[in-house]
């Protein structure tokens, strides 16, 4: 098959570039290297079947839609990521993540192609359930708070994604990705891992935002391959939302200890105010805990590494880089 992949030089679009390419398929990346880099796509560089289009899918929705038309899958993953930059730029976030997949499905739904938009559990906003499930009711913070238009943004992807499969019935899926983590992922943007793991490695401090207490689930990026691939090949999945996402929550300050135990580092752990860290009245999400049991029904998914595991491959990769 041809699949077309937007952002597909970033963190989990390299991934998952690799694994079709590796599986026999062609694959074209659209990716306008805004938040992601060449570096991605080393090991795939020149391999047959590969074609990448420098490409603002937001700019562009002209030469967008003749590369979806082309495709015979559409794999939408481009998106502005990473809390510093949400709160940093809202205006970019917004129209990055609204026009860039109505400049997708558009053409999607013209040409009937099938399609997976990633989101994010970020759309499950302030809720205090124990475990998110796909059904549950979302509750966004308010406008006057930055920070929430990501998952807003998000959100509305999903329901353009919903609205094109029901007017248009295309095969449409959605999945919320529950911070996957892994090798080339960066931590310019905020995100914690590699933050956290280059740190440990230079001994230096490992600065924790707010109390610490805040509770996540990192997943590895070939998991969350494996579980796009496998959705991709379930008929099953069309018209429906998917959690990806590990079943080990862990707090951010049980975070920092397994990274500076893990690797060996004789860091110290700062804490930081969230209005030190972001801007005044800054608001997190104190829990975000997947139910995966929808995707482990239909396709028998589970994730087969473990932070441990995670926090090692991130830390093998950083020194590689450094030489």
């Amino acid at each position: 098959m041809k699949y077309l992949l937007t952002g597909g030089a970033g963190f989990i679009g390299s991934h998952l570039s690799e694994s079709l390419l590796d599986d026999g398929h062609e694959v074209v990346i659209a990716d306008n290297f805004s938040t992601s880099t060449p570096e991605n796509l080393h090991r795939i560089a020149g391999r047959s079947g590969l074609t990448v289009h420098e490409l603002d899918v937001v700019e562009y929705p002209a030469k967008v839609e003749e590369l979806v038309k082309e495709a015979d899958c559409v794999i939408h993953l481009a998106a502005a990521v990473g809390v510093e930059l949400v709160v940093k730029d809202p205006v970019r976030t917004i129209t990055t993540n609204v026009h860039g997949t109505e400049n997708v499905l558009c053409p999607a739904a013209k040409y009937n192609k099938r399609v997976i938009v990633a989101s994010t559990s970020e759309v499950y906003g302030k809720s205090f359930n124990e475990k998110f499930t796909e059904t549950d009711d979302l509750v966004i913070g308010s406008p006057m708070n930055s920070r929430w238009s990501y998952a807003c943004s998000k959100l509305l992807d999903e329901f353009y994604l919903m609205a094109f499969q029901r007017t248009k019935a295309f095969p449409g899926t959605v999945v919320r990705f529950f911070n996957t983590v892994g090798p080339r992922q960066t931590g310019r943007y905020g995100m914690v891992v590699p933050r956290f793991v280059s740190a440990a490695l230079k001994n230096e401090p490992i600065y924790v935002y707010g109390d610490g207490e805040q509770s996540r689930c990192f997943c590895h990026v070939a998991d969350v391959v494996r579980a796009l691939k496998m959705l991709l090949a379930a008929p099953g999945s069309v018209g429906e939302v998917f959690n990806i996402g590990s079943q080990e929550l862990v707090s951010i300050k049980q975070l920092a200890e397994r990274v500076i135990a893990v690797t060996g580092s004789k860091s110290e752990i700062k804490y930081l105010s969230y209005d030190e860290a972001y801007e005044q009245g800054f608001e997190d999400m104190r829990r975000r805990f997947p139910n995966t049991e929808k995707l482990n029904t239909l396709t028998g998914w589970k994730p087969q590494f473990c932070l441990d595991d995670i926090i090692r491959d991130v830390a093998e990769e950083i020194k590689s880089r450094q030489g």
